[in-house]
């Protein structure tokens, strides 16, 4: 495919993923608060759960919701399952375009495993559905009824998904598979069980029946799983512009901390919105910030280079190494083929570009050694070495 066709479909997916995905999450964050902020107020009915009052854009809303259903099947009933459908949808479709199709430079890393395109694709979509499958049969369960251990197996299960994606692809691919796990389960709680039983339920009422009640209890659920996932999905998905997170050496440990954090904030939160208070909301927050440290900390430490062995560097040494290793990509007239303009506009063909981007070239080609990509290249850890030797020689000139 043309690259340039293929950054527009690129766009045009990530486009159409950020707005209905900011879509599914709003009406998910808003169900969930709605949820927690019902009270019941004097002479509700037995068969009302609560109701809340809000204000929005100057008007007043009343929103009431009820244990099971209401007697009678209202005239207008609002659904909401679009925005989840097709979030997945996007996703998955962005999902192929950008590292299926460009499975060598990005969902492979020959220095993590060696993988054919087909075998690392096979197995992108066999994680997918696995996932699912081993943590509908945890919820379906006895496990299902004790909310503490389902909430353990289930940050397990994210735990051993993130080691096995960190050591088999890329780490860009790592982390966005992450994501892609958790959205999958996500947007399937939706589609197999949260619709149907609300579906079930409508059935029920028009047929002159009771719904039963348990149909409702599974698809709450279901519905604050989703609400706990929310968070590290979201950070998963924008990870790929922070090499920093998806090129340490364990990144998947670093993961372990976002699943903890995203989930005591979402915990806070959640108390907050449900009227609580007092020192053990405080001390949520508390233990948030504290794993939030812990993982920017981790995330951050990198040993430095031992820039001792190595003799004087000059410009000309370090151009030589851009050269080779570099321009195929980042040159005005690009020589790989996966592209037609040089990545975000950088080019390295003058000394003045070179100089311009040393802080990037730091950055990216030092520290964390997510350039070139994938280490398609073949770049030497001696000629990394020989870079920062330069980089520091000149910020040591500069002061």
């Amino acid at each position: 495919m043309d690259p340039i066709v293929a950054d527009w479909i690129s766009l045009a997916l990530r486009w159409a993923h950020v707005m209905v995905g900011i879509m599914w999450i709003g009406t998910s964050f808003h169900f969930i608060w709605l949820d927690a902020s019902l009270r019941r107020e004097q002479g509700m009915g037995d068969g009302l759960a609560g109701a809340t009052w809000m204000v929005h854009g100057g008007g007043f809303y009343r929103a009431t919701k009820y244990m099971v259903a209401p007697p009678e099947m209202p005239a207008d009933l609002h659904w909401f399952k679009y925005e989840a459908y097709f979030t997945w949808i996007t996703g998955f479709l962005l999902l192929a375009v950008i590292y299926y199709l460009g499975a060598n430079d990005l969902l492979i890393d020959p220095r993590v495993m060696e993988l054919t395109p087909m075998t690392a694709i096979g197995i992108s979509v066999g994680s997918l559905i696995a996932g699912w499958i081993i943590y509908d049969l945890l919820c379906r369960s006895p496990i299902g009824e004790r909310t503490g251990l389902l909430a353990f197996l289930v940050f397990l299960l994210a735990c051993v998904a993130s080691y096995g994606f960190a050591h088999v692809f890329s780490g860009r691919a790592a982390f966005v598979h992450i994501g892609a796990f958790l959205g999958t389960i996500m947007a399937a709680n939706v589609f197999f069980i949260i619709i149907p039983n609300q579906k079930k339920v409508v059935a029920a009422l028009m047929g002159g029946q009771v719904p039963d009640a348990i149909l409702g209890k599974q698809a709450k659920q279901r519905s604050l799983h989703n609400n706990y996932l929310t968070l590290p999905v979201v950070l998963m998905m924008i990870s790929n512009h922070y090499p920093m997170m998806f090129e340490h050496a364990q990144s998947w440990l670093l993961v372990v901390g976002i699943l903890l954090f995203s989930g005591l904030l979402r915990l806070y939160a959640n108390m907050k919105n449900a009227g609580a208070s007092g020192s053990p909301v405080t001390a949520v927050l508390f233990y948030a910030a504290m794993v939030g440290m812990g993982a920017i900390a981790y995330a951050s430490y990198r040993p430095g280079p031992d820039l001792e062995s190595i003799g004087p560097v000059t410009f000309a040494d370090v151009q030589a190494i851009v050269a080779h290793r570099c321009q195929a990509c980042h040159s005005a007239n690009p020589t790989d083929t996966a592209y037609r303009v040089p990545p975000k506009g950088i080019a390295f063909d003058t000394p003045d570009q070179i100089r311009r981007m040393a802080p990037q070239i730091e950055r990216m080609v030092v520290l964390t050694k997510a350039m070139p990509i994938g280490n398609k290249t073949g770049m030497l850890p001696e000629e990394r070495l020989m870079i920062a030797k330069w980089l520091a020689d000149n910020k040591a000139g500069a002061e």
